[in-house]
């Protein structure tokens, strides 16, 4: 699905990051092919040790050496970071690390100015998600200076919008082209589901009202499912990169070695009665949330596409209309990125409208 097209932000860059707990997904454009994923473990180590990989040339894959020198104090993020023994960080709140996760984001994309950035946050209950947002917008919303990969860089984030994670998906499906048959979001009762590692969001959408009694966003995800395939392999790590890659490959293709073992296991063989088990009881879950309400259902996120075929039935068998935000894992990414855009062309016609 290609997203309608649209002329640059009138005041600036948005940035978008979705500050997954498997990956941080950022774009600064509604293009899907340009969402960069970079795996969220974050190391803290000296201005030394990360200043040691200097030596390498600049034209190897950022993504895979991703580090920065910000307040005296040196950060490898994503594969690099995975390489000094940083996990994922489950378990933690996505505010810890967030301004490091940004800021290597704005490095990646070559930022450089003022720069508006939205983000999103579970929603475990409204307390924690404002407390959490006005943390969130204290730590970012002002000028950084940092050293990217060796050099050195100005910013300054004069916006910053948080949004419940989730949010975004269904801004991303209704911005899709439509066909006459297509849903009309806007005037629907919609539930987003959104399946990621740490958290699956359940959020309640009237015609794009945000139901905030009706949302929450439950510590039941991808990180347990993990757990599960892990405890099957002797030596393996749950938070492992390598083995959540493996059981994201296709069929056949599931391979996993834990550090130590002479011989890889087959997931295949171990993959189908967990995500059977599993899926039920997302399911259960599912079913005990669903507001009456709702005639359509929106899945998103990597356990979204991974357990849509299991999830699919259920909606089909309650006369729910169900839809697959695509693509899934960048969804929430795309559609905070449009938010972002909107608000800077409503600023912009503001400021016009009062000039004249």
């Amino acid at each position: 699905m290609a997203g309608r097209q649209s002329p640059p932000p009138p005041n600036g860059t948005v940035l978008s990051v979705d500050l997954g707990r498997t990956s941080t997904k950022a774009c600064v454009t509604r293009d899907p092919d340009k969402v960069i994923l970079i795996p969220a473990n974050v190391a803290h180590l000296t201005v030394e040790q990360v200043r040691r990989g200097g030596f390498e040339s600049q034209p190897t894959d950022p993504l895979l050496d991703v580090w920065l020198e910000f307040q005296g104090r040196g950060f490898a993020i994503g594969q690099l970071a995975a390489d000094f023994g940083a996990n994922l960080g489950v378990g933690q709140s996505k505010v810890e690390d967030a301004l490091v996760k940004v800021l290597a984001c704005v490095g990646f994309f070559n930022l450089k100015n003022k720069i508006s950035v939205v983000l999103g946050l579970p929603y475990y209950s409204q307390e924690q998600f404002d407390r959490e947002k006005e943390q969130l917008i204290s730590l970012l919303r002002s000028p950084h200076v940092m050293s990217y990969r060796g050099e050195l860089v100005t910013i300054d984030i004069d916006r910053v919008w948080v949004m419940p994670e989730g949010y975004g998906s269904l801004i991303w499906c209704e911005a899709q082209d439509k066909k006459t048959t297509s849903p009309d979001f806007p005037n629907l009762s919609v539930a987003v589901v959104d399946i990621g590692h740490q958290t699956t969001d359940f959020l309640m959408v009237d015609r794009f009202r945000f139901a905030r009694g009706a949302s929450k966003s439950e510590p039941f995800a991808m990180s347990q499912f993990y757990e599960q395939v892990a405890a099957q392999i002797q030596g393996a790590d749950s938070q492992s990169l390598s083995l959540i890659a493996a059981v994201n490959r296709p069929e056949g293709e599931r391979f996993f070695r834990p550090r130590g073992a002479t011989k890889p296991t087959n997931l295949d063989d171990i993959l189908p009665s967990l995500r059977k088990s599993f899926a039920r009881e997302l399911s259960d879950r599912l079913v005990a949330w669903l507001p009456e309400r709702v005639t359509d259902v929106i899945v998103s996120g990597g356990g979204g596409e991974f357990f849509w075929n299991e999830l699919r039935p259920l909606l089909r068998d309650a006369q729910l209309k169900g839809h697959l935000a695509k693509p899934s894992r960048k969804a929430n990414a795309l559609g905070q990125y449009i938010y972002g855009e909107a608000q800077l062309a409503a600023a912009s016609k503001l400021v016009a409208a009062q000039s004249s």
